[in-house]
């Protein structure tokens, strides 16, 4: 299909064709995904699929165009600083559509959740390109929409006790792996984000929770050498624990956790920046 057809289509408010394939369409809207032009992944591609989805032009169909999205998280996997990421995070993206969709009018069921679920997680585990916006390209941003995808997954009731604790452990492997990425565009708030969305739903106590903050704020004081950032890794810890903490004392919605959560992560951050919160002098 020509440029020109994906042009008019967005003139005309994202309407569905109705002299082309639905089939034939997300075929090519989902290669589109992978397009080096921001135009064509940000501006016609992922906005397409994003309102067809909520529009429920694919509610007979969902299941499929999630699994294809999952197949697309594993296009060039373990690449880094090439075109490949696009694919995989705006695939992460409509997954995210893809899983919302489910939930809020009960399209999928407990098998198709868990699948996606083992896939998104899997991917961001092993995802290595974490740019965020690529001059010329727009945006890459693989971790923050794997946020995304994490976050949608919390909020469906298929996922118990096992599967809130597997995605705050994912959260954890990521922000504690060694990265040379400094995270600058939102990825520790869309992370937090996430966090959030898990302790909402209210299954998860103290008992998973404590043990899970320690181990993430251990990894928050800097450390380095003479040919290593100190804050390489630290930085991005010490972000989103500032998030989770922000969120949790000004967001609407507010888990029975939220009061003890707070006063822990008060403790780390107290801990892990001494210099700033320095105990009471004794008079």
């Amino acid at each position: 299909m020509s440029s020109g057809f994906w042009e008019q289509v967005v003139a005309d408010g994202l309407a569905v064709p109705d002299d082309r394939s639905l089939v034939e369409m997300t075929e090519e809207l989902t290669r589109m995904l992978g397009d080096p032009d921001p135009e064509v992944r940000d501006g016609i591609a992922f906005p397409a699929l994003a309102t067809w989805i909520d529009e429920g032009i694919y509610d007979d169909l969902l299941v499929g165009l999630g699994d294809g999205m999952t197949h697309g998280l594993a296009y060039g996997l373990g690449l880094t600083d090439d075109d490949s990421v696009f694919r995989r995070s705006f695939s992460a993206l409509v997954l995210t559509e893809c899983i919302d969709r489910s939930t809020s009018q009960g399209l999928a069921g407990p098998d198709v959740l868990l699948r996606w679920g083992d896939r998104v997680m899997g991917w961001l585990a092993r995802e290595q390109d974490f740019r965020d916006f690529v001059p010329g390209k727009g945006w890459a941003h693989a971790l923050a929409h794997g946020a995304d995808a994490l976050a949608a997954l919390a909020r469906s009731p298929y996922l118990g006790r096992l599967e809130l604790t597997v995605i705050l452990d994912v959260i954890a492997d990521r922000l504690l792996a060694d990265t040379d990425a400094f995270w600058v565009c939102g990825e520790d708030d869309r992370l937090a984000l996430a966090t959030v969305q898990v302790l909402q739903r209210n299954i998860l106590g103290l008992d998973v929770l404590e043990p899970w903050v320690a181990r993430v704020a251990a990894g928050a004081r800097g450390r380095g050498t003479a040919d290593q950032h100190p804050f390489r890794v630290a930085g991005n810890v010490q972000g989103f624990l500032r998030s989770l903490h922000l969120q949790l004392a000004l967001g609407a919605e507010r888990p029975s956790v939220r009061t003890d959560l707070l006063l822990t992560l008060i403790v780390h951050l107290r801990r892990i920046n001494p210099a700033y919160f320095p105990p009471p002098r004794a008079h």
